[in-house]
């Protein structure tokens, strides 16, 4: 995960850690409806999952309230081991367990059983988890599912297959709303760098060499893409390859703005291909009949861009796995901002579409943030969103027997 990403993410976490107040209130008040709970022990426990994950339970050091906020975090390389992405549940040196079980709620956190393309295994890790948690705490009264990024989509795929586990859900920046037109921007992104800046970077948009796996974020990108977008002599094919990809900027200070984005996209590409081919059981992303605008030259890109067919079986496992269905039967938020540079904004219409299609408007809610950047929220924004997913949950749990689930 990219440094910028990364940052991104721990506001988010940050704006956690503000909830859990407004969280507890709205708690209190339903206490006196719900029978008390013994307290719960001081602990934060790690642990495997059957699966082969790794998890994180932390329980409050006094009264627990009954709740547990379950964690779905974003992106993690292929590259990296198995284990609990410490990066994305600290903030500023401070666990987000810790703030949240001093508000009286348990926390629940998986690694997932493998990293990069984890989605389906995401799903069925936190389900999981949430098992194990019942099984040595007893069964929470609400389970509450908060995902970023690639937790985002985890999220909202998990709310719409197993309303039985979760209560609710806060979807942050995830692509949930047309998977494989995110894998496509990706790649796309890629294969118009590559036909404005040739040979730059070794491979092929769907083909990256193993060697550059392993040096794109300590040198590679560092040392041999990033002076060259930064260049003032380039600044008119940087520009170009804007236009035809339709890539969010920052316009503010190009072109330092334009190169983060161009740092994140082609983090992306070359980290997470290899691995989404494996898991997908071939190339996901053709371009054979697609015509590119946009460019001074709009002939010579399409005669010189890279093409490809994406593999039947590939596009197949998207379509039937990863793609979200509207489908909602407990209250789901998506929070997001207008110009997300990685899941773009379009993906909020999207959802939105597949909801109403569905008929589960009532249970949906959308709430958009006029920000730049990926998961770029302020603790206001998270603050908000959550208290209103709580709200709902309990609402929800109060006046709707599981039944008619």
């Amino acid at each position: 995960m990219t440094p910028q990403v990364r940052r991104s993410l721990l506001a988010v976490a940050l704006g956690l850690t503000a909830i859990c107040f407004l969280l507890g209130v709205l708690h209190r008040s339903a206490q006196a409806q719900t029978p008390a709970l013994p307290t719960a022990p001081l602990a934060c426990e790690d642990g495997d999952q059957p699966s082969g994950a790794r998890y994180r339970i932390c329980l409050p050091a006094g009264f627990w309230n009954g709740d547990l906020v379950v964690y779905a975090h974003g992106y993690v390389s292929p590259n990296a081991p198995v284990g609990l992405p410490e990066d994305q549940l600290t903030i500023g040196g401070v666990a987000i367990a810790d703030v949240i079980t001093l508000q009286g709620y348990a926390f629940a956190a998986s690694s997932y059983r493998r990293n990069g393309l984890s989605i389906l295994e995401g799903i069925d890790d936190l389900v999981e988890l949430v098992d194990l948690f019942a099984a040595r705490h007893g069964a929470p009264h609400r389970v509450l599912l908060t995902g970023v990024s690639e937790g985002g989509a985890i999220t909202v795929l998990a709310l719409e297959r197993h309303p039985e586990v979760f209560d609710g859900g806060l979807a942050l920046c995830g692509p949930y709303g047309d998977f494989q037109r995110q894998v496509d921007y990706f790649t796309e992104f890629r294969t118009v760098f590559d036909y404005f800046f040739p040979g730059v970077i070794p491979g092929a948009p769907i083909t990256v060499p193993s060697e550059l796996l392993t040096t794109w974020e300590t040198t590679y990108y560092s040392t041999t893409v990033k002076p060259l977008l930064l260049d003032p002599a380039n600044a008119l094919s940087v520009t170009q390859i804007v236009s035809v990809t339709g890539a969010v900027v920052d316009a503010s200070a190009f072109p330092t703005s334009t190169e983060a984005t161009f740092d994140r996209l082609l983090w992306y590409n070359v980290l997470s291909t290899n691995d989404a081919k494996a898991q997908l059981g071939g190339n996901p992303f053709g371009n054979l009949t697609r015509v590119y605008t946009g460019a001074l030259d709009d002939a010579a890109l399409n005669q010189g861009v890279f093409r490809t067919a994406a593999a039947p079986a590939a596009t197949m496992a998207i379509q039937q796995h990863y793609e979200t269905s509207g489908r909602l039967r407990v209250p789901l938020i998506t929070l997001h901002t207008l110009h997300d540079d990685v899941t773009p904004y379009w993906h909020t219409t999207a959802y939105a579409q597949k909801v109403v299609a569905a008929g589960s408007a009532p249970l949906y809610e959308h709430r958009a943030v006029d920000a730049f950047g990926h998961c770029n929220f302020t603790v206001a924004d998270v603050q908000a969103a959550f208290a209103a997913l709580a709200a709902r949950a309990f609402a929800h749990d109060l006046y709707l027997p599981l039944a008619v689930r």
